[in-house]
């Protein structure tokens, strides 16, 4: 999906015993640049693919993993991680898709798209300041 600003937008619904790094390689099909992600994230399986897809994963490391070298952009960005909780937030409360207790599959769909609709048309979104000059394009998940 691709709103009036020309953002793309990927969703999958998945069970909830699902890994939540499976989708990644499917939603970051026509991404490239940066795909920042949280410590659950972190797969050298996961690391590989989307390498291999022209995405660059950025996590921050776990306590029990050897410390790596970050850009200093990449540990700024992982810094604006609370970006991400703040459009669960609105998606939650403001766009109304938190509520699970439908009565039918159809009427969870259609809630699910009309609430991710009205997200993409939202003027005041939060955002990461950040001029295209200054960056790659960047991903938050």
């Amino acid at each position: 999906v691709i709103n009036d600003q020309g953002e793309l937008l990927s969703v999958k619904i998945t069970a909830g015993n699902v890994d939540d790094r499976d989708p990644v390689p499917e939603l970051a099909r026509s991404l490239f640049g940066k795909l920042l992600g949280d410590r659950g994230y972190i797969s050298q399986t996961l690391l590989e693919q989307l390498w291999e897809q022209g995405v660059q994963l950025v996590t921050r490391v776990r306590r029990n993993m050897k410390n790596r070298l970050l850009l200093l952009f990449d540990k700024l960005l992982l810094r604006k991680r609370s970006i991400i909780e703040a459009v669960n937030d609105q998606l939650k409360n403001i766009s109304q898709i938190g509520h699970s207790r439908h009565r039918s599959p159809f009427n969870f769909f259609v809630n699910l798209i009309a609430g991710l609709a009205a997200y993409t048309f939202r003027e005041k979104k939060p955002s990461l300041n950040i001029r295209s000059s200054q960056a790659l394009p960047v991903v938050l998940m």
